[in-house]
């Protein structure tokens, strides 16, 4: 099959029948039967799915292959127009940074966001429907004498860059801390500044995720730097949900949207556009959190 225009490919290619009962007879005791069928099952219908009396918000925020502004494409893109299609509620979809995303979270203004990770603070006003986890990698100038994580000691110079609000994994957020209390880190709102800043020499190292993979591999980032590995586990991320906005059993409903779309293949076929199929699958094959 092709590829759709606007899809990237990374590694690899891209891999309803409606049936209709035709009723040959017109009846209207069965007719009549069918409509009480249908008033008795509507209710507990309508109660399985989430309460769309009100409409709801969503943000996106540019980052690589999550969600590209430019193309008005990416994984959260497409992971979002199906959730609302399966909803059945209003979604006013927007972009933001990821820092303002958080504030509006916390504060009830915003009920939803995508391919978030948890904390123990943002457990305090957020919940999460996890579809994928992820790793993360240090990217470094390559004349930074930067070459194992354990280097990072002896240089006293070496300046990190990182997108405002953002966390990571363990290792990765213990190297952010340390670097901060040094103040050794600069802050960025996205990807781009950061990019440029490298390629400048302002900063001489960035963390990144699969999903910056296009970026990384242009000629001038790649010529100039190389990747080390954090070595820890995939980090969880997921649908957040404002626990102010939402009370706990619209959370739950939400949540058991996420899982049919993991269960049925949807995320996986989404990633695919994306991915290679290997990575794909190491990417929304994962164990949730409890």
């Amino acid at each position: 099959m092709g590829c759709p225009h606007g899809e990237v490919r990374i590694g690899g290619g891209i891999f309803n029948l409606i049936f209709r009962n035709r009723a040959s007879r017109s009846c209207l005791g069965a007719a009549s039967l069918l409509i009480a069928l249908c008033g008795f099952s509507s209710p507990a219908s309508a109660a399985a799915g989430p309460d769309c009396s009100r409409p709801y918000t969503l943000a996106l925020h540019d980052h690589g292959l999550l969600y590209s502004a430019a193309t008005d494409t990416g994984i959260d893109k497409d992971f979002a127009d199906e959730l609302i299609r399966r909803s059945g509620c209003k979604v006013n979809v927007s972009l933001m940074s990821r820092a303002r995303i958080w504030q509006l979270i916390e504060s009830g203004a915003l009920d939803f966001s995508l391919s978030g990770i948890s904390n123990r603070d943002r457990e305090q006003f957020a919940s999460f429907a996890w579809y994928f986890s992820n790793k993360y990698y240090l990217l470094v100038r390559k004349d930074s004498g930067i070459t194992r994580l354990e280097d990072f000691t002896r240089n006293e110079r070496f300046q990190l860059g990182v997108i405002r609000s953002f966390r990571y994994s363990d290792n990765a957020n213990k190297l952010v801390d340390r670097l901060s209390a040094a103040n050794r880190v600069s802050l960025a709102g996205g990807l781009e500044p950061l990019y440029e800043a490298l390629l400048l020499n302002r900063i001489q190292g960035m963390i990144m995720e699969p999903f910056d993979y296009p970026a990384v591999q242009e000629k001038r980032i790649r010529d100039v730097t190389s990747i080390i590995s954090f070595n820890d586990p995939s980090v969880p991320h997921g649908l957040i949900m404002s626990k102010k906005a939402l009370p706990p059993a619209e959370q739950e409903k939400w949540r058991a949207l996420v899982d049919a779309m993991l269960a049925d293949g949807t995320v996986r076929k989404i990633f695919e556009k994306y991915f290679n199929p290997e990575l794909a699958a190491s990417m929304v094959e994962f164990q949730s959190k409890p």
